[in-house]
């Protein structure tokens, strides 16, 4: 459109000074002829710009004018106020810098979309860093937080009824949840929510299915999401015990196996793409967590530790002893 072209050249001009008319068309994909057009409708509607023809020539505004429209509309203000988490800006000593950035920005906005900002930096954190137990690394699933209501749920502070299945389990289960926001942790999304009074973390890419209800969220009394998230990164990251397994699995059986797996993975699997083998190392918080791993038979090879080898050949025994027993007279043929 051509109102937001010529809003786009009068904050090139503010923030560059004297730009060529080619690179701003270039910039914009229009041609020269149409910026000088637009430079023409500016100077009509009262903006003090002009155009330096020349080798050195160019199109810019009056000195010292500046205008305080920034031109965002609510979905480009939104991004703005995503939350970084605490210590994302500190190593660089802009803890301060950014916050007062964002009053101002906040202050250039529209009335309208200030609402709708301030809600995202409510809902909507960034942390960067990696987790310190075996979480890191491993695929990630992508993940369309638009095709999931979670975002909904979110912004619009209703309660979420969702089907979500947790590592190690073959089937899903229900869930109804209070959302306090989306958290992006080294790149993979979580859902913090409260069930029944009580905080929660929730992988964005096990939820199966997601619908909003009509009830309003039940947020705890004075928690926002940074508080949530914080209580919840400390319960994982200083939770007691935790294994890790390294497994070599049939190639003709890994895709099934990083289905279901996948969340578990500390690290991207070993694969020359040529091996009948692949290996992977896995992160469980204990050793009967890994007891899943039998349903992939002969196809999947726990190669350490020795507990869980051990383990798992127990159970298998007690299976085989099980199925290996005569049946009572009289049931089945």
């Amino acid at each position: 459109m051509k109102s937001d072209r010529l809003l786009a050249i009068l904050l090139l001009l503010q923030t560059r000074g004297r730009v060529p008319a080619p690179e701003l068309a270039e910039r914009l994909e229009v041609s020269v002829r149409t910026i000088y057009r637009d430079v023409e409708a500016l100077s009509a509607a009262g903006v003090p710009v002009y155009a330096e023809r020349g080798r050195h020539g160019g199109i810019e505004l009056l000195a010292g004018f500046r205008t305080d429209v920034t031109g965002l509309t609510a979905d480009e203000s939104r991004p703005l106020f995503v939350l970084a988490a605490q210590g994302a800006h500190t190593a660089l000593g802009l803890d301060a810098a950014l916050g007062s950035a964002l009053r101002k920005v906040m202050a250039a906005l529209p009335e309208p979309h200030r609402p709708a900002a301030e809600v995202t930096s409510r809902r909507i954190l960034v942390d960067a860093t990696r987790w310190t137990t075996g979480k890191n690394g491993g695929p990630r699933a992508v993940v369309d937080l638009g095709v999931l209501p979670l975002q909904d749920a979110v912004f619009a502070d209703r309660r979420l009824r969702m089907s979500y299945r947790h590592g190690g389990d073959t089937e899903p289960r229900t869930y109804t949840v209070d959302p306090y926001g989306l958290v992006a942790k080294a790149g993979v999304w979580y859902l913090v929510a409260d069930r029944r009074g009580r905080p929660r973390l929730f992988r964005a890419d096990r939820v199966r299915s997601a619908r909003l209800t009509d009830a309003p969220v039940r947020r705890r009394p004075g928690v926002e999401l940074a508080d949530a998230w914080q209580a919840l990164r400390r319960e994982v990251e200083e939770r007691p015990g935790g294994i890790d397994v390294t497994v070599r699995v049939r190639r003709d059986r890994f895709d099934l196996f990083l289905r279901l797996h996948g969340g578990t993975l500390t690290e991207p699997p070993e694969d020359d793409g040529t091996s009948e083998w692949v290996v992977a190392r896995l992160a469980y918080g204990g050793v009967g967590e890994a007891r899943p791993l039998l349903a992939f038979g002969d196809r999947l090879e726990v190669l350490s530790p020795s507990g869980v080898r051990g383990e798992l050949a127990r159970v298998a025994a007690s299976v085989a002893e099980l199925y290996g027993r005569s049946r009572p007279s009289g049931q089945g043929s």
